[in-house]
């Protein structure tokens, strides 16, 4: 699959680096500057316009997971469902959360803050990674609440089993909270098939996005027994309701999903242009993109010198995703080929000491191929 026309050109340049930040494809940005231009014309944002940007990116959303628009929470990037659900669901003193040790801090510190109201932080030990299914259900005690965990590590590149892990927490009564960032728009995920509770993502990395994006999947069983303080009047009226005499401001909603939005949803400056990605994405639709990336991670590995580099990722599917950790057999070159490599044009992470390379849709094999021409120099 070669779509390099729906992007720019880089500079020149080979962005191998999506799971830092994605790039941006022409449609994007050309609804960009057209929601640009709705602000300085500011009667072009009134009425439908305004009230149809979170209702289409809403809709949008539910079509990438597989979830009905109304059980989606527009954000503006992980943590904000993170935060969300640690500080919305009724935990209390000596109730458990389980983390994973080594885990991205985003997944960690909304639960962490807790511990100062008396609920206890319990720490998964994996022996690769991510978890799996027997080390959570010998972990999980009487008290345990909730899980919260990667689908991919960011630090190696390990997919975590979510049907497995999902039914050892359900099977218990524990609830599974995924952030799923770093999978997203590289891989398929359709929530109504897993036994997971919310899925958390960022958007603009492997969804193409725009920083400052992102959205929570929350199951209704789940969303029911939030109760954060959160109430914002545009997800209860429009602006059209202010024209009423009075508006009511006590009615109970505890079915809508929209009610746990981030602020201002009709952010158009951020929200058209994703919503145009996103929309781009699925007319690729993931299965496809998914089948492009993993042939580039293929390619990088088996052109890979193994008598200069290691492979720190996992080199076989299912536990393979699209970031691809390599190594120098001497760690401490890592920084200075990183370094090398970027005076090379190709831009890759370096994250706990390796290198990360993490090449999506707008890459190609030639992308590849000087990547791997640049380390043999």
């Amino acid at each position: 699959m070669d779509v390099r026309e729906a992007f720019g050109d880089f500079g020149g340049r080979s962005w191998l680096n999506t799971a830092h930040q994605g790039a941006l494809p022409r449609c994007a940005a050309n609804a960009a500057a057209e929601a640009v231009s709705w602000k300085t014309h500011p009667f072009e944002l009134a009425g439908d316009r305004f009230a149809a940007v979170p209702a289409r990116l809403r809709s949008t959303l539910g079509r990438l997971v597989g979830a009905p628009a109304d059980e989606i929470v527009l954000a503006n990037g992980a943590s904000y469902g993170l935060h969300l659900i640690a500080n919305g669901m009724s935990l209390v003193a000596g109730d458990e959360v389980l983390l994973v040790r080594g885990d991205f801090p985003s997944n960690l510190l909304p639960w962490l803050g807790l511990r100062r109201r008396g609920v206890l932080i319990r720490w998964l030990e994996p022996r690769r990674f991510v978890v799996g299914a027997q080390e959570v259900a010998e972990t999980i005690g009487p008290r345990t609440r909730v899980l919260c965990a990667s689908w991919v590590h960011s630090f190696s590149g390990f997919v975590t089993d979510l049907d497995a892990v999902g039914a050892a927490c359900r099977d218990r009564g524990v609830r599974f909270v995924v952030n799923a960032t770093q999978g997203l728009g590289a891989r398929p995920l359709d929530v109504q098939s897993l036994p997971v509770d919310a899925v958390i993502s960022a958007g603009w990395k492997w969804l193409c996005g725009p920083y400052g994006t992102g959205f929570c999947w929350l199951r209704p069983e789940l969303a029911v027994e939030l109760d954060p303080n959160l109430d914002y009047w545009l997800s209860r009226f429009s602006a059209d309701d202010l024209g009423q005499d009075e508006l009511d401001l006590e009615g109970e909603r505890r079915g809508e999903s929209s009610r746990f939005d981030l602020f201002a949803t009709a952010n158009f400056f951020q929200f058209v242009p994703w919503t145009a990605a996103l929309e781009w994405l699925l007319d690729l639709r993931i299965e496809n993109v998914a089948r492009h990336d993993q042939d580039l991670v293929s390619r990088l590995l088996a052109g890979l010198d193994r008598s200069r580099y290691r492979v720190l990722s996992p080199e076989a599917e299912p536990e393979r995703s699209t970031l691809a950790f390599l190594s120098a057999h001497d760690p401490e070159r890592n920084p200075e080929m990183h370094r090398k490599l970027r005076d090379a044009g190709v831009d890759v992470a370096l994250r706990r000491g390796a290198l990360r390379v993490s090449p999506h849709i707008h890459n190609v094999e030639a992308d590849i191929d000087r990547l791997l021409a640049a380390l043999q120099k």
